[in-house]
């Protein structure tokens, strides 16, 4: 089976946000301090520490509004983070979960319909490989199964 690449936002979006640029909706992110529990950054794909400041706001990961185009909130480090290397290993975002809800989508950014499903996270990868099996599927979006929040992007390795 191929592998796959787990994609982080871009670096040059977050710093955007960071400096204060508006989200999808046209707001100013929200600043708080994390209580350490469930405040995952989707820049460098880890928990924002207890007693670190994150940013709140509404993202859209699609690259133009359309019936499929799902927006919703998320989570950044307020200050600059590394972002996730593009690779194969199951970032530690995931790690501390106990599942997480993959869809494919198609070259149209449009859901195909009967990839969507809940999986274990020590399942992420084999999940994924298999959806990719069809070739429908473009990429495939990580979401949380508690509030559908997006967490990544999954693509097809080199």
């Amino acid at each position: 089976m191929n592998s796959i690449r787990f994609v982080a936002m871009s670096t040059e979006v977050v710093e955007a946000l960071q400096s204060g640029q508006p989200d999808a909706n046209g707001q100013t992110p929200e600043r708080h301090l994390s209580d350490g529990d469930g405040v995952p950054c989707r820049h460098c794909l880890t928990d924002v520490p207890k007693g670190e400041p994150y940013l709140i706001l509404h993202y859209r990961p699609f690259p133009e509004p359309q019936p499929y185009a799902e927006s919703g909130p998320i989570f950044l480090h307020a200050d600059a983070c590394p972002r996730y290397a593009e690779t194969a290993a199951t970032p530690s975002v995931f790690l501390c979960r106990e599942d997480v809800l993959l869809r494919g989508y198609n070259r149209e950014n449009r859901i195909v319909y009967g990839t969507g499903q809940v999986v274990k996270t020590g399942d992420i990868v084999s999940a994924a490989q298999h959806i990719f099996e069809r070739p429908d599927v473009a990429y495939i979006h990580a979401r949380s199964t508690t509030n559908n929040c997006y967490q990544c992007r999954l693509e097809r390795g080199n």
